[in-house]
């Protein structure tokens, strides 16, 4: 199975067709893809404008979105190697416990689904080293009252996320959030349904 680098090898080369360029693209997801799958690919499409669907398409663009991946997982995997120090100096030290922040980091790890969106097509649309860098930001600054990417007030639940922030759309790890702003698992992200007449 080939790894991301080699993959991105596959998108820059001129040699190879364009439909296997974009398709070593997609596969650079399954190894990395900050908002899911899915959600990172219509990102990717959206900012670098192709379609979701497109076999031929200008291989410049796919090089442009594969920049845009490539700069957003060094700046994952930098983090992730600040982690990984941080935890063996705290386990040398005796700390042997797991907060929040190491639980939820112990699922994200390598960067899939890090700011995973419910919604694919319902994601920020700024750049995405940009986003993980607020991430980041949140995640060494500690709890705050509002989502770390947007800013955004409103935060909502999602049976199958948690935390999600209602402007945009990513899932915020429960250890960004004071207990104020956590919602109620109960309130959902849908609409009350009307009293029947």
């Amino acid at each position: 199975m080939a790894g991301f680098r080699s993959l991105a090898r596959q998108v820059r080369d001129p040699g190879c067709d364009t439909a296997l360029r974009r398709y070593s693209l997609r596969k650079c997801l399954e190894r990395f893809a900050p908002y899911g799958h899915r959600a990172t690919w219509d990102h990717l499409c959206r900012r670098h404008g192709f379609g979701p669907e497109d076999r031929e398409l200008d291989p410049g663009r796919l090089v442009a979105a594969l920049d845009e991946l490539e700069e957003a997982r060094a700046v994952w995997l930098a983090y992730e190697e600040r982690f990984a120090a941080r935890r063996r100096r705290e386990k040398h030290e005796g700390l042997r416990g797991l907060g929040a922040l190491d639980d939820w980091h112990r699922r994200v790890w390598g960067g899939n689904g890090v700011l995973r969106c419910d919604d694919p097509s319902l994601h920020p649309s700024d750049p995405l080293p940009e986003v993980l860098r607020r991430l980041i930001a949140a995640l060494e600054r500690g709890p705050g009252d509002s989502c770390p990417v947007c800013s955004g007030p409103r935060i909502e639940w999602s049976p199958s996320l948690g935390p999600v922030c209602g402007d945009c759309g990513v899932g915020v790890p429960r250890a960004v959030l004071t207990a104020a702003a956590l919602p109620r698992p109960h309130a959902t992200r849908h609409r009350p349904l009307a009293p029947a007449a």
